[in-house]
């Protein structure tokens, strides 16, 4: 699959872009600084202004209190039970990626509500306590040369369910969990069946439309000047907040509740 938004790896980033990494990674509470990121440096001047226009909202806790409300009612489809003994890492890049993915979605949703000129009106978004952030460590991020061939086929696979018939992004969990095929051949198994009666993919878009309706609440808190690349942001934000980051909140929750781990 051909990837259309091109990035610029953590190791490979210097000067300002890595400053930025480091201060990403350290403000929401990751590992790893997430694919849309890393996609932003690879703008000219989009990754400084982007993270200078939410940064506050997650030091404020905007986007941990909408998280907060919206795990209360997002809607879960029932999978078959995958509890039970896991390579070593599953369940950290679970618990990784169902927090940043979460808070993320929230974060930058309300940047792509800005930049569309969607911000709601009323009563202002409130901040308050952050969540947790997993203090975990994540396998290597997995290529397609690290990996069988099978394994990868098994990934462009999963990636398919909950999106388009070509997927835009990559999701970066699946790579991550490459390194355990045979329990990646476990979560096919029991996703098959909700993406087969349609329960997954309408579990998806209730919950991309709840997130959508309180990212534009949030957009108020946006203090910031339009850049001059703003479409250009707002185009691949909204990839991932559309797509990658907007499917894959309810499949790694999912997961984490048929594994009995979801907090």
């Amino acid at each position: 699959m051909n990837d259309p938004f091109p990035a610029i790896a953590e190791a490979s980033a210097t000067g300002e872009t890595a400053d930025l990494f480091a201060d990403i990674r350290a403000t929401v509470g990751v590992r790893v600084v997430n694919l849309v990121w890393r996609h932003l440096a690879t703008l000219d001047g989009a990754l400084p202004w982007a993270w200078a226009a939410v940064k506050p909202l997650y030091l404020d806790g905007l986007p941990d209190q909408a998280a907060r409300r919206f795990r209360e009612t997002m809607a879960i489809p029932r999978l078959a039970s995958l509890a039970g003994d896991a390579p070593a890492g599953v369940d950290a890049v679970l618990a990784s990626y169902d927090h940043s993915n979460t808070i993320n979605l929230f974060a930058l949703g309300a940047l792509v509500a800005w930049l569309r000129g969607e911000v709601a009106a009323g009563l202002k978004p409130w901040g308050g306590a952050r969540l947790p952030a997993p203090d975990v460590t994540l396998p290597p991020l997995a290529s397609e040369a690290d990996v069988p061939p099978e394994t990868w086929a098994l990934v462009q696979r999963l990636n398919r369910f909950g999106d388009r018939p070509q997927p835009l992004i990559l999701a970066s969990m699946y790579r991550h969990l490459a390194h355990a095929p045979a329990f990646l051949q476990r979560v096919e198994q029991a996703l098959a069946p909700a993406h087969a009666d349609g329960a997954l993919d309408q579990a998806i878009a209730a919950n991309r439309a709840a997130a959508h309706h309180a990212a534009k609440q949030l957009a108020q808190a946006i203090s910031a000047k339009r850049p001059a690349l703003a479409d250009k942001i707002e185009a691949g934000v909204s990839g991932f907040v559309d797509h990658a980051i907007g499917k894959m909140v309810t499949i790694c929750r999912s997961i984490r509740v048929a594994r009995g781990n979801a907090l």
